[in-house]
Parts: C-alpha cells; structure tokens; sequence
C-alpha cells in the first residue's frame, strides 16, 4: 500500500470546478498582477483572521523578511525566535542586519514559553518572531504581554497554522505583525509560492505595499528603496476559492489527528494541545526513539513521511557562529520528530495502515 505524505490532486478533483472557473477568469481579465483577485483576497483573509489590514507578498519567506524590514530597526538588534523551525525566520532577520536570539522550545508543545522568552530580552532587544509549530498555538496572549511590558515589537510567524486558535481567537490576530506562507503544501495552499502580512497599523501596512512594489505608492515614483514581491492574481484567485473551505479542512485534520492519537497514543510521543489551543494540525508530528530507523522502515512500506526539521538552525552551517550553543529540548526534538501523513483528504484505510506500521516497527 502506498500513503502519500500529501495529495493536492484529491483537494483538486474536490475543489476543480471553482478552481478552474477562477484561474479561466484571471487569465480572460488579462490583469495579473496587483488586481482584483488579490484586493479581495486581502479583504477576505484580514477578516477570517479578524484584523484590519492584509498585504499580500510572495512567499512567507518575503512576509518575514518585509514585516521586519517594514520596522526600520537599528542594525545590530537582536530578535528572539527559537532555533527549532525553518530556517527562513533566521535569514530574514540577518538580511535585515538584525541578530537572531535563539529560545529553547517545550518539548511538548516544541513551541517557545513566556518564561524562557522573557530570559533572552537585554538592551538591545527590539522584537520577538513566535512561531506556532506544526499549527499548534503558542502561549501567545502571554507572550504578548511580555512584549508590551518590554516595548518590543510582537511578530507571528503563522505558516504552519492557518485556522489555528488560542482562546477562541484565530492566530495571526495577536502580532503587530503576523506573516504566513501559502507555499503549496501548507493548510491554506496557493499553487505556487506565495504569502501575506497582517497588521492593524495603517502606516505599517501602506509601508508593506510601498516595499513589496518597488518602493512606490505612484508607478514609476520611489519613496523607498523597496523589492518585488506580490501576490500574483491568479494565486489570490486559488486562495480565495480555498480560503471558503478552510475551517472544513481543518476540523477534517483534527478528526484525523484524533485517529492518529487513539491509535498512536500509547506507542509515541505526540504534541500535546493543552488547554485553550486550537491545533490545525497543518503537521502530524510523533516523536519517538530511532526516528531515522522508523523512516526508513515507513518508506519501505510505502508510507510517505517528512522529518520538519533534523538540524535546528543553531547547529546549521549557515549559522556557524552559533553552533557551540547548547539547546537541549530543540536539539532532542530534531533527533526524534517525524511527520506522518496528514491532509483533509485521508481516508480510514490510510491512517489505520500507517499507525499498524508504526506500531509494528516498536513492537
């Protein structure tokens, strides 16, 4: 039997018809970049997320990169975010001439906590990046608390937790700023890179589409030294199509999380959705003794798996200044993690045989 990690073909065949007639749209209309499709897409997702002002850009990893730049913060700050997570967060916080503070995680949550955020913060502090792992909420109603106590600025990074609540609010509200990736296998998928940044700031918000276009608010007239980086019609035109099933493509997660969980419960480690989260699961994560054997011997049954991430980005080449930085938990969770399959589009037969193969590699 073969379970692939992801299928965007079934989500296709399900959503093909309004899939079709947007994209047939665009493509008569002749207007593809900056149009219609992606006004309304703004509109549309600043309001499912529940905040005021929404800039589409191209790729999350433009989102991190132009909601920091967007700040202006004296070079050399330091931004706390953990190690644990793509390395996009670091790289768009050294591109801006800023300095990474990395967080330990809990590795139950393999999310940051309040207390070892409020740890890092010195003098030079300026702004923290939260993550939400796996689409798991972290604690952040506390940990905005702490940035306003401290004056630094609050960034969520949302990629993987579209839909995703902490008490009853959907995340990506709570940020001064809040980035999310659309990348095509995210819970909320464009069909190509694409992303977006919320804020309730007006000024900040008309200086995310100054710097995303060049740097101009007129054509051809540059207040700012800015980038290219927009959300292209006809991506906005598939996110606006998928955007009307995502709270039914989330609960179709969770039903099959809590699957997973009733047969897994016992065997692995699981992420743990404590009390006032709302997990969106956009990643099944077990973690487990002899992960890289147990990919293996999933692969050998056809059952398609992803390691989110085996290398933290303090132990990363890339990031050798800080490799002789000891995190325990961060480091622990890459050596153990694994993603099984998870998209709205299991069916039963699937996840009973990648759980019976789990089990059956432990026993």
């Amino acid at each position: 039997m073969y379970v692939p990690f992801l299928s965007l073909k079934r989500e296709y065949y399900y959503l093909r018809d309004e899939i079709d007639a947007a994209i047939r749209e665009v493509i008569e209309g002749g207007q593809f970049i900056l149009g219609r499709n992606v006004e309304l897409f703004e509109r549309e997702f600043s309001a499912y997320v529940g905040g005021k002002y929404c800039v589409g850009v191209g790729s999350g990893t433009d989102a991190l990169f132009l909601a920091l730049n967007v700040l202006n913060l004296p070079r050399g700050s330091e931004v706390i975010t953990q190690s644990f997570t793509f390395v996009s967060v670091a790289d768009a916080i050294v591109r801006n001439g800023l300095r990474p503070r990395f967080c330990d995680i809990n590795l139950s949550t393999f999310n940051m906590e309040p207390d070892g955020i409020k740890g890092l913060i010195t003098d030079r502090t300026r702004a923290i990046i939260v993550q939400h792992m796996y689409g798991l909420p972290s604690r952040i109603e506390e940990i905005r608390e702490i940035a306003e106590d401290y004056g630094l600025w609050l960034i969520e990074d949302c990629s993987h937790a579209h839909g995703a609540k902490y008490k009853g609010r959907v995340v990506g509200s709570f940020g001064d700023l809040s980035c999310f990736s659309f990348y095509p296998a995210k819970i909320l998928g464009a069909y190509g890179d694409a992303g977006a940044v919320l804020t309730n700031d007006y000024e900040l918000a008309e200086g995310l589409r100054m710097l995303r276009n060049y740097g101009q608010r007129v054509k051809y007239y540059h207040d700012l030294i800015g980038y290219n980086s927009r959300l292209d019609e006809i991506q906005a035109a598939v996110l606006r199509v998928k955007l009307r099933y995502l709270d039914e493509f989330v609960l179709r997660r969770r039903r099959f999380a809590g699957v997973y969980n009733d047969l897994l419960g016992k065997v692995v480690e699981m992420q743990n959705e404590y009390e006032n989260a709302y997990h969106a699961y956009g990643y099944f994560v077990i973690r487990g003794k002899n992960r890289d054997e147990l990919y293996k011997f999933l692969r050998e049954r056809g059952v398609e798996t992803i390691i989110h991430y085996p290398l933290p980005i303090h132990k990363q080449k890339s990031y050798s200044e800080f490799n002789s930085m000891t995190l325990v938990e961060s480091e622990r969770a890459a050596g153990e993690v694994l993603s099984l399959p998870m998209h709205p589009f299991l069916n039963e037969e699937e996840i009973n045989y990648v759980a019976e193969s789990v089990i059956k590699f432990y026993s």
